[in-house]
């Protein structure tokens, strides 16, 4: 995290520092859907892969990270003391997979806005089976229960590749959605923009480039009105879309009960907050107590994410009008 705080510095400014902070409350809405993907068997978004393709490697980091702990402390969904384990597993490995794989595809893919969205397919669905054999890694190490490793290794990929394609669907699609209409703001299809060639006497040559355009103008009306389509999106997944994921277990929960995995767990730490296991505390109605859970968890998650993000990102130096006058001849 240390590390992805320094770098994020080189991914972000004041245009896409908000961005960021939509990206990490997008990321807390859509795990909140879980989708079933084998009998009695659920699955829910990572996010790596979207927050690297999106934001960069060094935020996407961030963003998932921030995910994780709203919904330990708020939520009680994952142990603080198992913190950077998830981390590790679910930030790091993917957001590390999923860029390198989406370099390297965009490196032999045309350089297309369709090539950008299937190697992100690609990248989210074979990060997810990654993260996976993370876990079983760990496992391997500070595993408390005997279960054989190699049961826990084909028992974890076996589920989660299944879950990576539920993963790589929703990552290509609101990539696709979001290059559709702000290629510039997708950190992924920088590649996109290749200078322009002329054809001059039978070569090809650079292009003269434009004159500069004002930054904040141009940048600052259509750059708020996607944050606040993503925010209404977003809103709408997590206070009423949520109330239809699977109420079954995930891929994780579902693995460390079939193989006995889970014989030493312990109750969570915030299991008193008043927005466990993601509804609002006394408010009966299952449907207004989720849906107002999920809407301030992402109220909480694009406050804390913009405020991390503008607090690293990179700080543009604002030189004097003077001195980028010619002097007269």
């Amino acid at each position: 995290v240390a590390v992805s705080l320094r770098g994020a510095r080189r991914e972000l400014d004041e245009r896409t520092a908000p961005l960021a902070g939509l990206v990490a409350a997008f990321i807390f809405a859509v795990q909140m859907l879980n989708f079933p993907v084998a009998a009695g068997t659920s699955g829910h978004l990572l996010g790596g892969a979207l927050a690297a393709i999106l934001v960069g490697p060094y935020t996407g980091v961030l963003c998932v990270s921030v995910v994780l702990l709203m919904q330990g402390i708020l939520f009680a969904d994952g142990g603080l003391t198992a913190l950077g384990v998830n981390i590790t597993v679910m930030g790091v490995v993917t957001v590390v997979t999923a860029h390198l794989l989406f370099r390297g595809l965009l490196r032999v893919l045309p350089t297309t806005r369709r090539s950008v969205t299937a190697a992100g397919f690609v990248a989210a669905l074979l990060s997810v089976p990654a993260a996976a054999a993370a876990f079983t890694a760990v496992y391997a190490v500070g595993g408390t229960t005997d279960v054989p490793l190699g049961k826990v290794l084909t028992a974890m990929v076996g589920v989660h590749l299944l879950i990576g394609i539920g993963e790589a669907l929703i990552t290509a699609a609101t990539v696709g959605a979001v290059i559709a209409v702000r290629p510039d703001l997708v950190h992924g299809a920088r590649a996109l923009a290749t200078p322009l060639k002329l054809r001059v006497g039978g070569a090809l040559v650079d292009a003269p480039a434009p004159a500069p355009a004002p930054a904040a103008p141009a940048a600052g009306g259509p750059t708020k009105k996607v944050w606040v389509t993503g925010l209404a999106t977003t809103l709408v997944l997590a206070g009423f879309v949520s109330f239809y994921a699977s109420a079954d277990p995930d891929g994780l929960e579902k693995v460390a009960a079939d193989k006995g995995i889970d014989a030493k767990v312990e109750e969570h730490a915030a299991a008193g907050s008043p927005l466990a296991d993601y509804g609002v505390e006394d408010v009966d109605d299952p449907r207004l107590s989720g849906g107002l859970a999920g809407v301030i968890g992402v109220g909480v998650t694009v406050v804390a994410g913009t405020g991390v993000f503008w607090a690293v990102r990179r700080r543009t130096a604002e030189q004097p009008a003077a001195a980028t006058s010619a002097p007269a001849a």
